[in-house]
C-alpha cells in the first residue's frame, strides 16, 4: 500500500486529492497538512511513500519543508513531488535541485496524478516528456553552478547512455527499446547510475544530465 501525505493549505484542494486517491486499490492518504510545519511533523511521524507538497503555504513554505525533509537521512525514502499552480513556477528549479522528485500542476488530469504517485514509488520516470523535461531543460540552462566535468568519469559508457536517455525523459521501458535490451536491465543500469553518481532519485539524475553537459536543452537525442 502507497502512504501519502497532503499538505496544501487549500482544504477543497486537499479534499479532491484524497477522494482520488483513497479511492485507488493501492494507495491511502495517511495524513494532511495545511502548512509546512504540520506537514513536517507528519512526515517524520508517518513517514509516508510519497507527499504532495503545496509551494506555498503558511508557517512554513513547500520549498523549505522539502529541503528539511531532503537533507534528513532517516526520511530517505520519503519521495516528495511538489503542487503548484503554474506550469514553470520559479520556486520548482529550486525545489528540484532540492531533492523533489518532481511536480504536478494543480489541474493535473486524475489519471496523470496517480501514475505520478505510483512513479515515483517505483523509482521510474515522473519526468517524462513534455512540460516537466522542459522545466528541467529551463533549469538546467540557468544554472550558475554547473556540475564538474568529472562528474561522469566514474561511469561506464553504457552507463552513459542511459543517463543521458533519464535526461531526455524516457522510461526505463522506453529506454531499453532505445539499446535493444530487457526493461530489467535498463532499470538496473539507471540504478548503478544513480548510486555512483549519488543521486537520491531520477529527478536529480536528470539535473546532473543537464549540469554535466552530456545532455543539452532543446536536444531530442
Amino acid at each position: 500500500m502507497i502512504r501519502v501525505v497532503l499538505a496544501d493549505d487549500q482544504s477543497l484542494v486537499r479534499a479532491g486529492f484524497r477522494a482520488l486517491l483513497d479511492a485507488q486499490p493501492d494507495i491511502t492518504v495517511a495524513g494532511e497538512a495545511a502548512d509546512g510545519e504540520e506537514a513536517l511533523r507528519l512526515i517524520r511521524e508517518l513517514r509516508p511513500d510519497v507527499v504532495l507538497m503545496d509551494i506555498r503555504m503558511p508557517a512554513l513554505d513547500g520549498l523549505a519543508a522539502t529541503r528539511r525533509v531532503t537533507e534528513d537521512p532517516d526520511l530517505a525514502d520519503v519521495k516528495v513531488v511538489m503542487l503548484t499552480t503554474f506550469e514553470l513556477d520559479e520556486y520548482v528549479f529550486e525545489a528540484i535541485r532540492s531533492g523533489a522528485s518532481g511536480f504536478l500542476v494543480k489541474d493535473t488530469e486524475p489519471d496523470e496524478l496517480l501514475r505520478a504517485v505510483r512513479a515515483v514509488v517505483d523509482g521510474d520516470a515522473l519526468l517524462s516528456p513534455g512540460v516537466t523535461r522542459r522545466l528541467i531543460a529551463e533549469f538546467a540552462a540557468r544554472s550558475k553552478e554547473p556540475a564538474a566535468a568529472g562528474v561522469l568519469s566514474e561511469l561506464t559508457e553504457r552507463e552513459r547512455e542511459v543517463m543521458a536517455l533519464v535526461g531526455l525523459g524516457l522510461t526505463n521501458e522506453e529506454i531499453a527499446r532505445r539499446l535493444v535490451v530487457s526493461p530489467l536491465t535498463a532499470k538496473t543500469h539507471v540504478s548503478r547510475t544513480m548510486v555512483k553518481l549519488g543521486a537520491r532519485d531520477r529527478a536529480q539524475l536528470v539535473v546532473l544530465a543537464y549540469e554535466s553537459g552530456l545532455v543539452r536543452p532543446g536536444w531530442l537525442g
